[in-house]
């Protein structure tokens, strides 16, 4: 069994491509799952993606793009 480790908001930022300030923005705002060890964020990658599949990083309004293959596709099945 592998256990997951623990990774850094830096590493976070990286692996979703944003700037540290985002990672901040959405434990504070978004329910971004971290943990507080100390002073320091702490992050499990898994639950990160989780939280963006679900929807954690959609603003507003926004959806996430269609799966490939699907755009323009009529849901009537025409």
């Amino acid at each position: 069994m592998t256990v997951e480790s623990w990774v850094s908001l830096e590493d976070v930022a990286k692996h979703l491509d944003v700037a540290k300030d985002s990672v901040y923005r959405w434990i504070d705002h978004r329910g971004l799952p971290a943990h507080k060890i100390g002073r320091l964020w702490k992050f499990k990658l898994s639950e990160i993606d989780t939280w963006v599949r679900a929807g954690g990083a959609v603003q507003g309004g926004e959806q996430s793009a269609p799966a490939r293959g699907t755009r323009g596709r009529n849901k009537g099945g025409l």
